[in-house]
């Protein structure tokens, strides 16, 4: 076998097609590469117990303990049999619970003062923490049958245990297994490092770090192993981030200068008010970048309500002043219609260029979404073919092949997280202007907080502008947790707290996480459940706004005008709900997160968060800057069922304690499992992140940024570095080099 193709053996071919079947669809190791790779979380030391006290709920956990208790009660008049059996480690305890069939073999083995490790999911019944038919290994002998316990005794005596990200179908100690079968062929890993590199930082050799990683004598081995590992995930993934920039240097796009006198001085001098300074300061960075000859990638990054639409626009109008069209895109048709909306009114009789009242300076700004009517757009498609239109907003409608540019200047990306980069390329891929290859600037707005480290790691080849000042006026928002399950009275002073807003003139939106009618949840209704479904069953399902709306029309916030607003109503019942909101004709919104980005009603001054721990860290932070937008203090209020010493609680209450999104990013990361940071949600395939902590490591993400660019600026082809090359197949492989090219 050469030294290549060992990594790329199918996982079938040495652990059989069962465990290979389970591996690649829940843990998406396909490889012995990938198997390799799939590092331990933690080491569990032979002899020490874990600590009970801190499972977090809902999480799939492995623990080590011994068995306090074991006893077999009865229900259904007899008919149905259910073992408890009681675990401690000296400080906390646990209850596990096996019903039916599966007593028998766990009512021999798990006698108390037995020693296993167990896997399983938490969860709570009767306020008590339990796992429900967990798997579980017995680490001791059992004096009346040796051989069997010997042998795991054996394996482990005197070792670290390594604790491996596990799931249901496949439990840690099974994975450890798996890991023995492909280890041998860590002696064939291909070295990434550059030798250079290697010797001067005193790394240990990849062979040896795999071996260590996951079988080590000493904590010393792991912590060698991790340092080496760390360096390649982030040398790898920065080389790539370094080769694209470099790439996208030699990319050929036009110069947009702004033309003096023109639109976009027009316009500035409409404005009622000055800019920021970061205003000011960011708007020169990107006007530096869009006069030069190859594209801008740049990431702008501002909280909600820094005026980041407005830094956009003036970049649009510079591009339109030199002869270029720019379009922005928007996640959802809301917002899409709600861009627009803003933008005409900003530009007044500038957004109307060729019409009749329109201004001699002025351009035609016009909307392209999925659900326009054919009339509409036809016309809209007509005035971006012929140039009339200088500024196109809308949804990814914008990318249809049937649509054509006179000539695409700048594409702007509103809220990048939730658009596919896919999608941004073929966009890019339509300013070819008469046959002529050229790429568009790229502007990224995005109103999530993102930590420098994630911003080198995530958007490693986008430059990034942050605008942190937010314009005069602003409010201040106060945050509360509302335990409802703990503290009834608390959500009835909640609703109190919105009537008294709506009595002094204001509105407040409700927020929850799903819509509630049939396509939500089908076939639930009707089926009993068994004593085992209900003591292992998952919560009850999020509250919805169709039936919350109904719930609080009748009862709390009875005699208030409330409605309701969601993704799948028609756009036009959309745009008409969020007109009379916006209008002050409506008193409460209740809503899905389709108000997360964009919409802007300066008298909604309430905010109360249904099931607000079924949320994200920055999704909150994002909701809550729906309030507080004009001169009257917000309020935002987080109603939740999260048990107090939940890991949901306490995320909640952190972002009740602070405003300030970048703290929050921090928090969220630190709260995510590995692998989130470049997940699916960035780049549809696996994370290459396994050791690598982008909030821990910043200074080896910063050295390995530098060296990287040294490296490439060097040898951009890395024609000198096969084995670079290589890991950079392996670790990025193709379609994730691919998300990388489409920055």
């Amino acid at each position: 076998m050469d030294r290549v193709s060992a990594f790329d053996e199918p996982l079938k071919k040495l652990l059989g097609g069962p465990t290979a079947k389970v591996m690649a669809e829940h843990l998406d190791l396909h490889t012995v590469g990938d198997l390799l790779h799939h590092y331990p979380r933690r080491y569990e030391e032979r002899g020490r117990l874990t600590a009970l006290t801190d499972l977090p709920l809902d999480e799939h956990v492995t623990v080590v303990a011994q068995v306090a208790d074991a006893r077999v009660l009865t229900f259904n008049g007899g008919r149905g049999k259910r073992l408890e059996v009681t675990l401690t480690d000296g400080h906390g305890r646990l209850q596990l619970v096996f019903f039916g069939h599966g007593v028998h073999k766990p009512h021999k083995e798990l006698l108390p003062g037995r020693r296993a490790m167990f896997a399983g999911k938490v969860s709570v019944f009767n306020r008590k923490m339990q796992l429900a038919h967990p798997t579980y290994q017995l680490l001791d002998a059992d004096p009346g049958d040796d051989a069997e316990a010997t042998e795991a005794v054996d394996a482990f005596a005197g070792k670290l245990l390594p604790i491996y990200p596990a799931c249901k179908q496949l439990d840690s100690w099974r994975i450890a297994k798996a890991v023995d079968a492909v280890l041998p062929s860590a002696r064939e890993a291909v070295d990434p490092l550059p030798a250079s590199l290697r010797e001067g930082r005193g790394f240990t050799p990849l062979p040896e770090a795999l071996l260590k990683i996951h079988r080590p004598a000493t904590k010393a081995d792991v912590a060698a192993a991790r340092d080496r590992l760390k360096w390649d995930e982030a040398f790898v993934l920065q080389v790539a981030l370094a080769r694209r920039r470099y790439a996208d240097t030699q990319l050929p796009a036009v110069a947009r200068r702004p033309t003096p006198g023109g639109l976009l001085d027009a316009f500035d001098a409409k404005l009622p008010f000055t800019l920021t300074d970061g205003q000011q300061k960011v708007s020169k960075e990107i006007f530096d970048d869009l006069a030069t000859e190859h594209p801008m990638h740049r990431l702008l990054q501002g909280e909600v309500g820094s005026g980041k639409t407005l830094v956009a626009l003036r970049a649009m109008l510079a591009v339109v002043d030199a002869g270029g069209q720019a379009a922005m895109l928007a996640p959802t048709e809301v917002l899409a219609q709600q861009h627009h909306r803003s933008i005409t009114e900003m530009m007044g009789e500038l957004a109307e260029g060729g019409m009749l009242g329109g201004s001699d300076q002025g351009t035609k700004v016009v909307l392209l979404t999925g659900s326009m009517g054919t009339a509409a757009r036809r016309q809209a498609l007509l005035d971006l073919v012929t140039g009339e239109a200088g500024v196109v907003i809308g949804t990814h409608a914008l990318i249809e092949d049937k649509v054509k540019f006179h000539d695409l200047g700048l594409v702007v990306v509103d809220e990048q997280h939730r658009f596919g980069v896919e999608q941004r390329d073929a966009l890019r891929s339509k300013a070819a202007t008469q046959g002529e290859k050229r790429s568009p600037h790229l502007l990224v707005m995005t109103a999530t907080p993102i930590p420098r480290t994630v911003a080198m790691t995530v958007f490693g080849d986008l430059e990034t502008s942050v605008l942190d000042q937010l314009p005069a006026g602003r409010s201040p928002i106060a945050s509360h947790v509302v335990p409802a399950k703990d503290k009834p009275h608390f959500l009835s002073r909640a609703w109190e707290r919105v009537r008294e807003e709506v009595e002094n003139g204001h509105q407040a939106y409700v927020v929850c996480p799903r819509i509630g009618d049939d396509e939500d949840d089908p076939g639930k209704k009707g089926k009993k459940k068994t004593a085992e479904e209900e003591a292992t069953a998952d919560k009850r399902p999020p509250l919805a706004v169709l039936e919350i709306a109904e719930q609080l029309a009748k009862g709390p916030l009875h005699g208030l005008r409330v409605e309701v607003l969601h993704g799948r109503m028609q756009p036009d019942d959309k745009d008409d709900v969020m007109r009379r909101f916006a209008a002050g004709d409506v008193d409460v919104l209740v809503a899905t997160t389709v108000i997360e980005v964009g919409v802007n009603v300066p008298n909604a001054t309430a905010m109360v968060i249904m099931d607000a721990d079924r949320f994200g860290v920055s999704q909150l932070h994002q909701l809550r800057g729906r309030v507080g937008r004009g001169s009257a203090p917000g309020l935002c209020l987080l109603v939740t069922e999260a048990h107090e010493a939940s890991p949901a609680r306490a995320r909640l209450g952190a972002v009740a304690a602070t405003l300030d999104g970048f703290e929050l990013s921090r928090i969220d990361l630190e709260q995510r499992r590995e692998g989130d940071v470049l997940g699916q949600a960035q780049s549809g395939v696996r994370s290459s992140l396994r050791v690598l902590n982008v909030i821990d490591d910043e200074e080896v993400i910063a050295a390995a940024r530098q060296e990287a660019v040294a490296v490439v600026a060097a040898d951009p082809e890395l024609e000198h570095l096969p084995e670079l090359r290589t890991a950079l197949d392996a670790l990025l492989d193709k379609e994730r080099e691919e998300y990388l090219d489409k920055g």
